[in-house]
């Protein structure tokens, strides 16, 4: 791994070897900075080449420190994302990790208010929901990012929906 990769990507990547190592998650070190200790929502993508191989995450905290989320999230990304096989070890080498780090999400009531290149968005409906992050190559409009998000999230359009839009740090 490159000397210049972020220590939230290397945590991500060092995470996912260590479980297909050991069975566990990585132990978390006994003193976390001030960084790694706030709590906030964190996806971690995983990619071979140019495909996507795994990603998961939360809107929120699910857990009381950022290095918590990225750990739990990058052994998600590689072992539970339901759309692809497990990660094995011997594609390791070749895989790419990414984490974004989530503000918190701000309820929006007007389609202008939305990005989809500065903002991600979730819609909910209920108990469904549907979550797209921002920046995505081949998601230029927001009617994109809305048809998509609905799509994910089993959402009929003309169903009461509310959306709420996040900024990402996306981290490589």
């Amino acid at each position: 791994m490159d000397t210049n990769t972020h220590p939230y990507v290397k945590l991500a990547s060092q995470s996912v070897q260590y479980f297909l190592e050991h069975g566990t998650p990585l132990p978390l070190p006994d003193v976390l900075d001030e960084e790694w200790r706030e709590p906030r929502g964190v996806f971690v993508s995983i990619k071979k080449g140019q495909q996507l191989r795994g990603c998961i995450g939360n809107l929120s905290p699910a857990h009381d420190d950022l290095a918590s989320e990225i750990i739990l999230n990058a052994i998600s990304a590689a072992t539970r994302d339901p759309r692809f096989s497990a990660v094995t070890q011997d594609e390791l080498p070749d895989l790419i990790f990414s984490v974004d780090v989530l503000t918190p999400l701000e309820k929006v009531e007007e389609i202008s208010k939305l990005n989809p290149k500065q903002y991600g968005l979730a819609v909910q409906h209920g108990e469904k929901q549907g979550v797209l992050l921002p920046n995505l190559e081949g998601v230029d409009t927001v009617a994109d990012q809305l048809r998509i998000c609905l799509k994910k999230g089993r959402i009929d359009p003309d169903d009461p929906y509310e959306m709420y839009r996040f900024e990402v740090k996306r981290y490589c």
